[in-house]
């Protein structure tokens, strides 16, 4: 059975306009909302560029402890922005906060700093797009929710595949009407050789660079090259390795596909077994099972080897006793059992409508109507003061899994997560574990003392 036989016929801009009830133009034309970006790296900036293609906006400051960062930052900004002006600049988040009235902070700094930076911009009155994961411990995730409900604010969470043109197709035209049938088991993979596992030496900090603050609240590793891009992700100090990083797309995509909730339980195993040369910490194997009434989702990564299937490295596949379903950030293929006609779907690009997207440096061409889209719902939900499609909720809830999962490989064990409790049930050296201790003087947040 030919696979490619069928072909997607739903246009991009029939796609693309479901996206919010006010469509991609009507923001364009609002009065400008007052912006500000921490953490202007590779992806902070690409998010900061889609929302300057889609919404009138003023982006008044951007905070990074990276001094190249910043001077690269606001010239690009400026280039980009209608009003052509260069934002202030800020080393300290706080500080950016304090002494200007934003409307939206975007954050893009590494995991261990989302927490205490998207609380205090929310407590600042502006409404917040974080980056995935949420958090990199499970009670700073609680802390967030709780603070997006206390201040009254639209948290929207970076898992853009919700706003992905031919996945969400896939979940209306395949998952929806039930084609698939009784589905019974998921599978999620990731195979990209994307785990840094260098061993470069001790050197002194640079002097572009605050390295106590990049560091935050994170314990102190000893300089040994600047972090940023790839390096920070290698290490669980800063990061839940590839289960945070990868495996929470998929989780959340497949959550949001079936309409799933917290999991029941959760297990993993997984470990260093083949990259043992470098300073990495992050596991190179990890298998997962995250589990549902009567539906086991299972994840499998490896950053070494080949992938089981070239065409799906990073994936997630949907087993129905009517249907098969595989789904990745570029395509999508319904198999159907016995009889029945294939349905290929691929992915949407917008190089001619958005001709900028071309030269905007490790820009990811397929991922950028989905950003788009996201932005777009974000601030739709802030027109309506209504929940996005990726609420802080939904994006705690498949960031602590992927967590939970990683401490299960950690114990030993399965875990169970109650959310009313916040407490793994019967297991206090893993509630413990929910919370990770602060360097000082940073104090952890509390869902109940926000």
């Amino acid at each position: 059975m030919n696979r490619r036989y069928f072909i997607k016929g739903t246009s991009a801009s029939i796609v693309l306009s479901s996206f919010g009830s006010y469509g991609f133009e009507y923001f364009k034309n609002e009065k400008p909302k007052r912006v500000g970006l921490i953490g202007a790296g590779w992806y902070g900036k690409s998010d900061l560029f889609k929302l300057i293609q889609v919404a009138n906006v003023d982006v008044i400051a951007i905070c990074d402890v990276d001094q190249n960062h910043l001077a690269t930052a606001a010239e690009l900004v400026a280039q980009r922005q209608k009003s052509g002006k260069k934002p202030k600049l800020y080393t300290d988040y706080r500080k950016m906060l304090e002494t200007n009235n934003l409307d939206i902070v975007l954050i893009g700094s590494p995991d261990h700093w989302h927490a205490l930076q998207c609380i205090s911009a929310l407590k600042s009155g502006a409404h917040v797009y974080v980056q995935k994961p949420t958090s990199v411990d499970v009670m700073e995730g609680e802390a967030m929710v709780a603070a997006a409900r206390k201040y009254d604010r639209v948290v929207q969470v970076g898992t853009q595949r919700k706003s992905t043109p031919h996945l969400i197709d896939v979940k209306k035209e395949i998952v929806d009407v039930g084609l698939l049938g009784n589905i019974a088991h998921v599978e999620m993979c990731c195979y990209y050789h994307m785990r840094a596992d260098g061993n470069p030496p001790e050197q002194p900090v640079p002097d572009f660079l605050d390295y106590d603050m990049w560091t935050g609240p994170a314990p102190l590793r000893p300089y040994d090259g600047i972090p940023h891009k790839r390096w920070w992700r290698t290490f669980r100090e800063y990061g839940n390795g590839m289960m945070g990083d990868m495996g929470v797309h998929m989780l959340d995509t497949v959550r949001w596909m079936l309409d799933l909730g917290w999991p029941e339980r959760i297990s993993s195993q997984g470990g260093i077994y083949v990259q043992k040369g470098g300073k990495s910490n992050t596991p190179d194997t990890q298998s997962a099972v995250f589990e549902y009434p009567e539906l086991n989702c299972i994840w499998q990564h490896r950053s070494w080897g080949s992938p089981v299937d070239e065409e799906y490295p990073w994936a997630f596949i949907i087993y129905g006793d009517k249907g098969v379903l595989k789904g990745s950030p570029m395509q999508a293929d319904f198999m159907p059992n016995g009889t029945g006609t294939p349905i290929h779907f691929d992915v949407v690009y917008e190089k001619e409508k958005y001709p900028e997207d071309l030269i905007e440096k490790d820009n990811e061409l397929h991922a950028a109507p989905a950003n788009r889209g996201h932005m777009i719902d974000f601030l739709d939900a802030i027109q309506n003061n209504s929940r996005p499609i990726a609420d802080i909720e939904e994006g705690h809830i498949s960031s602590a899994s992927c967590i939970l999962a990683n401490l299960s490989m950690d114990l030993g064990r399965p875990l169970v997560y109650d959310p009313k409790t916040r407490t793994v049930v019967d297991d206090e050296e893993a509630t413990q574990l929910l919370t990770r201790e602060y360097r000082t003087p940073w104090i952890h947040p509390h869902p109940d003392r926000i």
